[in-house]
């Protein structure tokens, strides 16, 4: 288990506004995702537990042994923290080939030790047929294999990854995820990942931990953060829902029912525990969780009347813009037997509905 709490103040700089970074948090085994948008303190983070920063006050506890805790005075240099950090430009000798960058991982092991343990590692991540390369001939998911492969044969007690899939084309990520899967299986390394991307968040965490302005505001598995942000600024980091402002004008526990007021139009949803009739609160509804229709008579029940604004094109459905601020995301087939419509109606179906 790693333990972490942090405490810095970056002052302002000519080109830099100031920063608080006061984090906590704690992870076990597997794949943790350090999810949040550009300048949230992802990064910084991981240069704090691996000790290329000194935090003013805190604590970073690895299993039983203290890495860094300001109060006591303990401040392990990086290369006793047992860290390995696989870095955004790879930080690959450029020099040396991609052996012998592996090799150097392992200086410290007898020689036919040394090579065992690299050929094996090279037949792991499938980096055999470009071993003799140096990394200018590589392709990025070469090089970000080659990354990892050097961390893990120093034998790290944590691996960190600071957005190893960043500047990977599509095909790329995928090969990158597959290897990062094969090292959640054949390791026992837990892994602190950084990345501004949900979908990877899904792809590899079991944790992820949204981290905004320096601060944790919510961490447990994605499918539950995704379901139950914990806040309207966790909902807006997601960046996956329509956010729409509602009036909540009833509520009956005893049938699990409540009535919400948007705009002109009711909307029927299940019990809000804790919410009061007159609150005012924002209804949050991911756009594939909403169906959009053409419009024919007047709305029924949970049907909103809607304008189409924009259409745009996905590889397997369409994102339908409409002029209430309603995003929809429909399937294809569905849409483009009614592309010329302009007046819809949009349904919000009660089960979906959820309040902040």
């Amino acid at each position: 288990m790693i333990q972490v709490r942090l405490r810095n103040h970056f002052p302002a700089r000519p080109d830099s506004t100031p920063f608080t970074l006061d984090a906590a948090f704690q992870t076990s085994a597997g794949v943790t995702a350090l999810f949040g948008p550009s300048g949230a303190g992802k990064t910084v983070t991981l240069d704090c537990i691996a000790g290329f920063i000194r935090p003013a006050e805190g604590r970073v506890v690895m299993g039983e042994t203290v890495l860094f805790d300001a109060a006591a005075g303990v401040n392990l240099p990086p290369r006793a923290r047992q860290c390995g950090y696989v870095f955004q430009n790879y930080a690959l000798f450029p020099h040396r080939t991609l052996r012998e960058n592996l090799e150097f991982a392992a200086e410290r092991l007898p020689s036919l030790e040394r090579r065992r343990r690299v050929n094996a590692i090279l037949e792991s991540f499938r980096l055999e047929e470009v071993a003799g390369r140096h990394p200018h001939e590589l392709s990025g998911g070469q090089k970000q294999r080659c990354s990892i492969a050097r961390a893990l044969l120093a034998a790290p007690r944590l691996l960190l990854l600071d957005e190893p899939a960043q500047g990977l084309d599509h095909a790329l990520r995928l090969d990158l995820y597959g290897a990062l899967r094969q090292v959640r299986a054949d390791f026992s390394t837990p892994i602190l990942l950084v990345t501004h991307d949900l979908d990877e968040c899904f792809e590899l965490a079991g944790e992820m931990l949204i981290l905004d302005r320096g601060r944790v505001l919510q961490s447990g598995s994605p499918r539950t953060i995704l379901d139950n942000p914990a806040s309207i600024d966790v909902a807006r980091l997601l960046g996956r829902y329509n956010l729409l402002p509602v009036q909540i004008k009833a509520l009956d526990p005893a049938r699990d029912s409540s009535l919400l007021r948007f705009g002109e139009f009711d909307l029927a949803g299940p019990y809000f525990r804790g919410r009061f009739i007159g609150d005012n609160v924002t209804l949050f509804i991911r756009p594939e969780q909403l169906t959009a229709r053409p419009r024919d008579g007047r709305p029924g029940p949970n049907q909103v009347p809607a304008t189409l604004e924009r259409a745009g094109d996905r590889p397997e459905s369409v994102r339908l813009e409409f002029s209430n601020g309603i995003v929809v995301t429909a399937p294809r087939a569905d849409f483009e037997r009614n592309r010329h419509n302009k007046e819809w109606v949009v349904e919000f179906p009660a089960p979906w509905l959820r309040v902040l």
